[in-house]
């Protein structure tokens, strides 16, 4: 395996930057280069009060300091870079672009340099066709920030050598990262599984079910995810999060489960890009997320009686312990009598399809979601249909607060909110794995560090929550909507049918 002493970084960015700082910090020469030689000079200053700044919080030594910042070598050509065991380009997203650099690169360095590309979304394969050595070439898709973003993907390319990436593999967790393995496919894994929030949180958005703070508290306070979409695509920009939604679905040729929303395309246009423009789905007056208050909770209804559904055998266990709790009043009876709130505790279905299913009175019916759980303190979501009248929704909001709890009342969906978000999560992780694009173990670390999804990542989750109600939901909503997004990965599906782990790896392959 190739032994790599100093790293070329073609561009100083935020990105050339943080890829600088962890290789010098490793003990690597570092030769940075960018074609505004003023850039360079900010680069290693704004590395040298990173590094003071450290060494103050008695993170590292002056000493270490100072070694780490000497080892980071201003070029002002790039033939400097003849002398680089690995270059990496961090510099713009275009095809061209980078293709006449590689070109460059290759009569610049020797014979046995590997060149690497930091694209978040171009093909490597297509960067390594302007290469005479297509196979030295390879991703090394790192995160920003990159010092405190510990993954990094190594994608091969068509005609990478393994070898190559081997050694990327080996520098990668030299620098203290955590590398991961991808085949050359549009997204890689992180890009690619980060679709399953963002795509169908904003398709709920879309269908009016909720507002976007109450979908985003969904999301954190009932799924347990660190924030919600909206929050993340503020946090990410929409100048980069739609181009990349709207190329990922292109590269797909128009897969149903990537398709963008005219949500972000008309907040893109208008330049209401998140955070960076103080105006996103939240406003930043002097940098701080606004966010609406929560609606009061209702008075609690004197006299409630309560006839829980047993249609869902899961739900109704949950939602009768829940209930018992809560000292509600429950009928037991075959059917709803007349005067009960009716509630229904579906996977995957919606109000409606329940109440028209089952004939029941629409007026007096809500939904609740009993999949992730109802102890104190997780948000509840209460679903209403078009029918349910106000006096039943805000009994049940009350009902379902009365331990303290936050409830979030929402409209008409099938899936809820967090159901649909979250097996839509898990069922493009699984198609990841299905196309072979990484293994299970590793799409895991690298959506659990990339994206900081809860459970150790989605595969992990699904089996966590049950991988077989994961499939009845997505199944269910399938025939609810007949949108295409929602049809089952078959790595997901013959799981389920075998009894697997979804982290499950095939037991033999074909040959």
């Amino acid at each position: 395996m190739k032994s790599i002493k100093t790293v070329g970084v073609v561009g100083a960015g935020a990105m050339g930057r943080g890829i600088a700082q962890i290789a010098a910090q490793a003990g690597l020469e570092v030769l940075l280069f960018d074609l505004n030689v003023d850039a360079v000079a900010a680069a290693r200053e704004n590395l040298r009060e990173v590094w003071d700044k450290l060494a103050a919080k008695g993170k590292i030594t002056q000493d270490f300091a100072a070694d780490s910042l000497a080892r980071v070598v201003a070029c002002g050509n790039l033939q400097d870079m003849g002398r680089a065991d690995l270059v990496v380009e961090a510099v713009v997203e275009r095809l061209d672009v980078k293709c006449d650099l590689f070109r460059q690169l290759e009569s610049i360095v020797s014979d046995d340099c590997i060149l690497a590309s930091n694209t978040s979304s171009l093909s490597i394969t297509s960067i390594a066709q302007a290469c005479e050595r297509p196979g030295r070439v390879a991703g090394y898709h790192f995160f920003n920030p990159v010092p405190l973003m510990k993954v990094v993907e190594i994608i091969d390319g068509l005609r990478s050598d393994p070898e190559t990436g081997d050694a990327l593999m080996a520098l990668a967790r030299e620098m203290g990262h955590t590398p991961v393995r991808a085949k050359d496919m549009p997204g890689f894994i992180v890009n690619h599984a980060g679709r399953g929030m963002n795509i169908e949180g904003l398709k709920t958005a879309q269908e009016s079910v909720a507002p976007f703070y109450q979908l985003d508290a969904i999301m954190r306070e009932q799924a347990g995810f660190r924030m919600g979409p909206f929050e993340l695509l503020d946090l990410t920009g929409l100048d980069v999060s739609h181009p990349v939604m709207e190329s990922i679905y292109g590269q797909f040729y128009d897969e149903p489960r990537f398709r963008p929303s005219p949500i972000t395309a008309v907040r893109y246009a208008g330049k209401m890009l998140g955070r960076k423009t103080s105006l996103g789905f939240y406003a930043y007056p002097e940098g701080q997320k606004q966010v609406p208050a929560e609606p009061p909770v209702p008075a609690a209804a004197q006299g409630l009686k309560v006839w829980l559904a047993p249609y869902h055998s899961v739900g109704h266990k949950r939602a009768a312990a829940l209930l018992k709790e809560l000292g509600a009043d429950v009928v037991a009876a075959e059917a709803p009598p007349a005067n009960a709130l009716i509630v229904v505790t579906p996977y995957g279905e919606d109000t409606a399809s329940i109440v028209g299913a089952h004939q029941l009175d629409g007026e007096r019916t809500v939904a609740l979601d009993t999949f992730f759980g109802l102890e104190q303190g997780r948000r509840r979501v209460v679903m209403c249909s078009a029918a349910t009248q106000p006096k039943w929704r805000d009994a049940a909001h009350a009902l379902f607060a009365g331990d303290g709890t936050a409830v979030s009342v929402i409209n008409d969906s099938a899936g809820f909110v967090a159901q649909r978000i979250v097996a839509t999560i898990v069922n493009v992780a699984s198609d990841i794995a299905q196309q072979s694009i990484a293994t299970p173990a590793d799409i895991d670390r690298a959506v659990s560090l990339g994206l900081g999804y809860p459970k150790g990542g989605p595969l992990a989750m699904g089996d966590g929550l049950g991988a077989a109600h994961v499939l009845e939901i997505l199944r269910t909503m399938l025939r609810v909507t007949g949108d295409m997004r929602y049809r089952p990965s078959p790595w997901l599906q013959r799981r389920v049918q075998l009894g697997l782990s979804l982290l499950a790896e095939p037991a033999c392959v074909a040959r």
